[in-house]
Formats: C-alpha cells, sequence, structure tokens
C-alpha cells in the first residue's frame, strides 16, 4: 500500500472508531460487536506501525476509554487506568511470553478471566470506602461513589484498616439480572439494554443513585493499585489478600510456570463461558511478580506486563424456519426468528430476535433462509449473515395488518419501528394489563399472563378499571380461576 493510500484508509479508520468510542465509552449503546471494533482498531495499528510518520496524539491507538459525562464529578487517576493490549491467536500470546522471558526467564503469570462490564477504581482510607470512580479517558474519570455504594458485593468497611488502598474492579450485571430487567423494561414500553454490558453501564451511570440501587449490580475486583500499611510481592498473593478483606475476586485464576499451561488455562476459560452466568470477552494473563512489572513497565498506553485474549464469537449454521411477529405493549411489531435449534456458547438456540424491517432488509432475511447465528455478549441470540437463500424464496416484509386485532399497521418517518393503529388491541392490551398488574406497579396476585389473555379474550377486561369489577361469576369462566372446595 502507498501512503498515500494508507492516509485514506487510517482516517477513514480513525472515523469509524471515534464514533464507535463514543457509542461504547459515553452512550452505552454500542453498534458492532467487540470482535468487529478489535478488526477496526487492529487495521489501524497495522497501518500506523508500518507508516509511523501517519501515526498522531490524538488517533485512537494513542488514547484509553473515552471523555468523561458531563453529569458527574470529575476524579483524576492518581494512578493511570490503563487498557490492556489484545491477542487473538496463541502465537500472538507466545510472542508476549518471548518478550517478557527476554527480562525475566523464570517468570510465572496468573491467567484469568477478561470480565465484560465497566471498569472503576475503589478508594479506602482507614479501612472505610470513600470514593469510586469509573475508567473514564483513562487519566480523568466520573465521581460514581453513591452509586457504587449500593453494590451489595463492594464491602464499605474492610476487614483489616488499611491507612489507604485503592483496588480495581470490574463492575457487571448477571445473565440472569439482565434477564429480569429487560423483562420490566420492555413490559414498561421501554427500550431494553442490547447486552449486559451496556446494562452495567447505564445502571452504573445513573444521576439517581435509587435507580442503580433498583438493579442488580455486581463486580470482580481483579488488582491492587495502591496500598499502605501492607506489603505485597505478587498478583496472586494480592488476589487472597483481597479475599480476605471482603472484597470479590475471580473464582478462576491461575498461577502459571510455562506459557504451555497459559495456553491451556486460556483455552480452558473459553470454554467455561457459555456457563459462568456472566460475560466474559477474553481472558488476561499477568506478569505475577510486582518488581518485574515494574521493571517492564509500559507503552504509552498498554502495561508490557499484561496481555488480554480475545476469543472469536461462536457462530453456528442453521435454517430459519419461521418468522413470528409479536406486538408489544405500545403497539410495535416485532420480528421473532424460529430457528432448527443449534448448541451456541453452551446452551440451545431456536428463537431470535429480527428486530424490525430495516434489520431484515439490510441482511435481506427470507424464510428457509442458512443463516449463520452467534450470541451477542454470550448472550442474546442474533443473526450474523445469510449463507444462502432457499430456492424460490421471497423477500420478506412485516404484514401491513396486525397480526393479533387485524387493523393497518403504520411507520412513521424516520422510525424503524412498525405499529398496529388500533390503541384497543387485545395483545396491545395484554401486555399492558401484564404490565400494570407487575410487581413494579400494582404487585396484584394471580393475574399471570395466561390468565390476562383470557379476560381480554373473552370481552372481560378492556381497560385496567376493569380488574376492579370482575365478579366472581365472570373469574369462574376462566381456566385455573375456578373456585376452591
Amino acid at each position: 500500500m502507498q501512503q498515500e493510500e494508507a492516509e485514506k484508509r487510517i482516517e477513514e479508520l480513525r472515523k469509524k472508531i471515534r464514533y464507535h468510542n463514543q457509542k461504547y465509552y459515553v452512550e452505552d449503546a454500542p453498534e458492532i460487536d467487540d470482535y468487529e471494533y478489535d478488526r477496526l482498531y487492529r487495521e489501524l495499528q497495522n497501518l500506523e506501525s508500518e507508516f509511523p510518520q501517519l501515526r498522531t496524539p490524538d488517533s485512537p491507538t494513542q488514547q484509553v476509554g473515552g471523555a468523561p459525562l458531563a453529569q458527574f464529578s470529575k476524579v483524576r487517576h492518581e494512578v493511570v487506568m490503563e487498557s490492556l493490549h489484545d491477542s487473538f491467536s496463541h502465537e500472538e500470546l507466545r510472542e508476549f511470553d518471548r518478550h517478557v522471558r527476554e527480562s525475566f526467564p523464570n517468570v510465572t503469570y496468573v491467567v484469568e478471566p477478561k470480565f465484560d462490564g465497566l471498569s472503576v477504581s475503589l478508594e479506602y482510607r482507614d479501612g472505610i470506602f470513600t470514593r469510586g470512580s469509573t475508567r473514564g479517558d483513562g487519566v480523568v474519570g466520573e465521581d460514581v461513589t453513591e452509586n457504587l455504594r449500593t453494590i451489595r458485593t463492594i464491602p464499605k468497611t474492610l476487614s483489616q484498616p488499611l491507612p489507604f488502598l485503592e483496588v480495581r474492579g470490574e463492575v457487571y450485571m448477571s445473565h440472569e439480572s439482565f434477564f429480569q430487567l429487560c423483562a420490566k423494561q420492555e413490559l414498561a414500553g421501554e427500550k431494553p439494554f442490547k447486552n449486559p454490558r451496556n446494562a452495567a453501564a447505564g445502571s452504573l451511570r445513573q444521576k439517581d443513585s435509587r435507580v442503580t440501587a433498583s438493579r442488580v449490580l455486581d463486580i470482580f475486583v481483579f488488582n491492587v493499585q495502591q496500598i499502605t500499611g501492607k506489603t505485597l510481592t505478587q498478583h496472586d498473593e494480592a488476589l487472597s489478600y483481597l479475599k480476605m478483606l471482603g472484597f470479590t475476586v475471580s473464582p478462576f485464576y491461575k498461577t502459571c510456570s510455562t506459557i504451555e499451561e497459559v495456553l491451556q488455562e486460556v483455552d480452558r476459560i473459553g470454554s467455561l463461558r457459555g456457563s459462568l452466568g456472566y460475560s466474559t470477552d477474553g481472558a488476561v494473563i499477568k506478569v505475577n511478580d510486582f518488581a518485574q512489572r515494574r521493571a517492564l513497565g509500559s507503552t504509552a498506553k498498554f502495561p508490557k506486563w499484561a496481555e488480554a485474549f480475545k476469543y472469536p464469537p461462536e457462530e453456528k449454521e442453521t435454517k430459519l424456519l419461521n418468522i413470528e411477529v409479536n406486538v408489544g405493549r405500545t403497539g410495535v411489531l416485532t420480528p421473532i426468528g424460529d430457528f432448527e435449534p443449534v448448541s451456541i456458547a453452551g446452551t440451545t438456540v431456536s428463537r431470535a430476535t429480527l428486530h424490525n424491517q430495516d434489520y431484515i432488509t439490510e441482511k435481506d432475511i427470507r424464510i428457509g433462509d442458512m443463516v449463520k447465528l452467534r450470541k451477542a455478549g454470550e448472550i442474546i441470540p442474533e443473526v450474523v449473515s445469510v449463507i444462502s437463500h432457499a430456492e424460490n424464496s421471497a423477500p420478506y416484509h412485516l404484514p401491513e395488518f396486525c397480526p393479533s386485532c387485524g387493523s393497518p399497521v403504520t411507520r412513521e418517518e424516520g422510525e424503524a419501528a412498525v405499529r398496529c393503529t388500533n390503541a384497543a388491541c387485545p395483545a396491545q392490551l395484554s401486555r399492558h394489563l401484564i404490565h400494570f398488574v407487575s410487581r413494579n406497579a400494582m404487585n396484584i396476585d394471580s393475574c399471570g399472563p395466561a390468565v390476562l389473555e383470557q379476560l381480554v379474550a373473552k370481552g372481560l377486561v378492556r381497560s385496567p378499571a376493569d380488574l376492579y369489577t370482575l365478579t366472581v361469576q365472570q373469574l369462574t369462566q376462566i381456566e385455573r380461576m375456578g373456585e376452591k372446595s
């Protein structure tokens, strides 16, 4: 590639990466998955290495994270919160090991999962939690102390009153909590988070700490950054000490003496990802000895004593059998794909949202297609691409009439959503009633979705107010609601 061509491509990549950094770090609404982002980032790194005269200080490769939000007070990190250099193959990890062993032939490493959440710094003075902040751009982060206080797995008082301690950790949301939150958001007519990482970041970066408290967040602490009153010399020793102080550390970390042991542990962690109950996006390999870390130092962006290994997303081929259309509480039609069951990341997948008409049209998804599926963020099934169309297949279009009530549907200019025009649509009413009786609203017992759908179908309930005028005689018409002897 000639320099002129490289300069043009570098500028394109920087523009794309800055856009996606804004979406990921600031808005908590990424539009591409980690693997696609890493591919763009790696291409930019390679071009800047090939043409070092084109590398500039404002390049995304020379920066960490995103700018802190204006709504929070700013915190200047005493120790910069660096990101990690990524590897995507065993050979790249071997190269990392070769560089380290040039200085320390008998090095040992600690291998642990790379958690997919929001990195934070926690500070303790005299054993009391005093301040917590996000990474931000690595130099300046956001003060989210009050929100962090709502996380039950963050100790507010340590078991030993150390004069000062700063630790780093990853705030995350478990898959179970994520699904529960998404269900609540859908019932409330809100747009659900795309994945647990977004949910964790969006929940932590709330102006009102009561919102954060209402969502179940957790944390894994993975590093001692600064400490007084205690001498620690190795990372595995520090993890054990953190656990004794009351922190939650990863249950999966292993000290390894050779690169072969490291690679085996990386592969083992990869095999566990689908069964952990929380999202990981790789494994982290760290030099165990702190003195060796200090000697190895850092580049402008990365520590030379640590490396992140990124797993490629697991993709499987399957057949799209049918497309069902659900009608939500606000009347939005959502296409759902039914697939031949296939195992991905430890679970069987047979259904996945197809989002909206634009998504279907962009990928040209048709009934009968052979497609590639994967789990976004290890949890949400999605169509990656169409492999082949079935013979005589036709482009798919959402129905012109509501599948629930038969009323015309409409699509507002500039919106992706297609909506039913009938405010009295039974599907909308059922969804509205499910939200009305839910624990977060009126908290009415014995009114599950099956009961409510029957009440709507029989014309006994046309609004939430009708629930309060139902008679015993009317209720006995409903399955599961007969009189008890």
